[in-house]
This record gives structure tokens, C-alpha cells and sequence, in this order.
């Protein structure tokens, strides 16, 4: 048996059982990793893969047992391999970031630029995505730490750290009716075609059950999921925009105004996301201090240690949202 075939029967998975796409991803042929699969099922005994024909059209009973262990032993190497570079090349690698657009555009660049300055070797990537893709790709792998507000906590294999909460505001062009009231109610903002967030971005939840609490209906005419385009329609006249708070750039966006509704809407949380059983590089640390300054390593250690254990996660979590700042 070979890491290499583990490798392979992972990435399959990983991919959908299509065999083309993993030897793609894996940067080999189609055959090569047919071959290896085959040898490994006639080393083995038995096979890891239902077939239909010449396609794979799933796992067997047998496989999905072996699967589970080969990703927590091809874990464990990657895990070898960050401690290895530690050791030998701490100021030095990569890291890796899966983010909404949100994150990528309002929050990071201050942080990104002050990790810069610490670890000017070490080389940035950040994936942007809905959430989902965001809480798959920490997941599988992909990226050493998410960052969402919503559904990382769908993925069992995550260990959840709250950052900062968050509210929302009513951004309008200059001049508009709301700007006149001297506290904005939900009946005000009823009255009006609303631009916002699509289900599954920054907590759209949040704001349909304010609604409802009051049996109101919303006009949402246009959602997106970058809030750049929701103020480009707002300028438009199609309506008004209901966005993060911190989207809002008092020097870029001059020609709008932010209406706070804080009140009207509960806060939400945004979280950091890294897999359980991950070695974090010393970097990976200190970003995620830079980011959040009340998670520090003995915060992140003893969050990761409780994996599992439900009740002491969610006392955790809870202690850990009372630190994290308004912004």
C-alpha cells in the first residue's frame, strides 16, 4: 500500500467519482489513477468502489470504512509536514484563506497588511465564496481557515471560533425620504423596494424573522452577494439597500448614506473555522490574533482539544462571542 493510492481514492471521493476531475486535480492521467485504485483493491482483497461498467458509481461498505482512515491518515502527513517546516522554516510557507466577499473586501486588508509586515515570506491565497463553499473547502483541505458568518457550523469536522459581531445598516442616495426619520422603524423600511443580501450571505435570516416578528412583508426586488453590487443599485434608484455595517466606506461612498437599524435587527457572529486535528503553523496563529485579538493560542488549543464534546464546545463558544468586539 501506498500514500499515493490512498491519495488517489480520497481525491476521487472528493471529486464526485468522477475519475477524470481527481486525476486532473492530482495533476496525472485518467488511467494512472484507475491503475492504482485497481492495485490497491487487489492488495487489499476487496474493492473500495461500486462500479457500473467501466464507471464508478459509488463506495462499498468496506470503502467507506477505509476512506475515513485514509483522510485521517493522509491528515496526519500534512500535519508531519507543517511541523516539519516550523522547525526548519518558521517565518516562511503559505496560508491559505476561504472568505465571503465581505471579509475579503472590508475586514481583511488591515489584518492582511499587518501579518505582512511580520511574515513578509510567507505566500497568501484567499478563495472567496458563499459560505457553504467556504465551510467546504476548510473542510476538505483546500484552505487552512475559514471565515463566514453562516453555515460553518453544518460540518462536523469544524472547529468553530467567534470573531467579532456585526450589524447591519439601511444605505439610501443622498437626500432620501428615510434620512429625514429621526429613528428608522421596520415599517419605514417595509415601505420601500429593498435590495439585500441572497439566503445563505451574511446572515439573511436575521433580517426576514425581524420582518416577520412584525408581519411585515418585504419587497426585496434585487439580492446579490457582494455588497458592492447592492449600493451599485441603490445608486440606481431601484431601491434601498440593507447591508453589513462595516461595508459602508465614508470615503468611497460619499454620495450614499448609512442609516444605522442596529436596533432593529439581532447581531450577528462572524466565525473562524479550522478542520479538528489541524497543525497550525506559528503564522496561522498569529494571524488569527491579528484577526481577532481575543482568540490567542491557548484560546485556539483549548477550542480544538474540546472537539467532540459538545456541551463543553458550546460553553466555549459562548465565552468566546462575549469577547469578541461590536464592529
Amino acid at each position: 500500500m501506498k500514500l499515493r493510492q490512498f491519495q488517489y481514492v480520497v481525491e476521487v471521493v472528493k471529486n464526485g467519482l468522477n475519475v477524470t476531475a481527481a486525476a486532473d486535480k492530482l495533476f496525472t492521467s485518467q488511467p494512472g489513477v484507475s491503475s492504482q485504485i485497481k492495485r490497491l483493491e487487489e492488495e487489499l482483497g476487496f474493492t473500495i468502489f461500486e462500479r457500473s461498467g467501466k464507471h464508478i458509481s459509488g463506495l462499498t461498505p468496506e470503502g467507506v470504512k477505509l476512506v475515513e482512515r485514509f483522510e485521517i491518515i493522509l491528515g496526519e502527513v500534512e500535519n508531519v509536514k507543517r511541523l516539519a517546516d516550523d522547525f526548519s522554516h518558521p517565518d516562511s510557507g503559505t496560508l491559505s484563506i476561504a472568505t465571503t466577499h465581505t471579509q475579503a473586501r472590508y475586514v481583511l486588508p488591515p489584518v492582511i497588511n499587518e501579518f505582512r509586515k511580520r511574515y513578509p515570506k510567507v505566500q497568501l491565497q484567499i478563495d472567496q465564496g458563499t459560505p457553504e463553499q467556504i465551510a467546504s473547502m476548510t473542510d476538505n483541505g483546500e484552505a487552512d481557515i475559514g471565515i463566514a458568518t453562516e453555515a460553518l457550523e453544518l460540518f462536523e469536522n469544524l472547529t468553530l471560533l467567534p470573531c467579532y459581531q456585526w450589524n447591519r445598516c439601511i444605505m439610501v442616495p443622498k437626500g432620501h425620504p428615510l434620512t429625514e426619520e429621526p429613528l428608522v422603524t421596520l415599517e419605514a423600511i417595509a415601505a420601500h423596494p429593498i435590495i439585500t443580501y441572497v439566503f445563505g450571505v451574511a446572515d439573511r435570516s436575521v433580517i426576514n424573522r425581524a420582518f416577520k416578528e412584525k408581519d411585515l412583508t418585504l419587497n426585496v426586488v434585487l439580492t446579490a452577494a457582494d455588497a458592492e453590487v447592492i449600493k451599485t443599485y441603490v445608486r440606481n434608484g431601484l431601491g434601498i439597500g440593507i447591508c453589513a455595517r462595516m461595508a459602508y466606506d465614508p470615503n468611497q461612498d460619499q454620495d450614499l448614506v448609512a442609516l444605522d437599524v442596529g436596533h432593529l435587527f439581532d447581531s450577528s457572529v462572524t466565525s473562524l473555522a479550522i478542520r479538528k486535528n489541524a497543525v497550525l503553523r506559528e503564522y496561522v496563529y498569529k494571524f488569527i490574533k491579528i484577526f481577532a485579538s481575543h482568540l490567542d493560542k491557548s484560546v485556539i488549543e483549548k477550542a480544538l482539544a474540546a472537539h467532540g464534546d459538545t456541551s463543553l464546545q458550546d460553553r466555549l463558544y459562548k465565552e468566546f462571542v462575549k469577547e469578541a468586539d461590536m464592529r
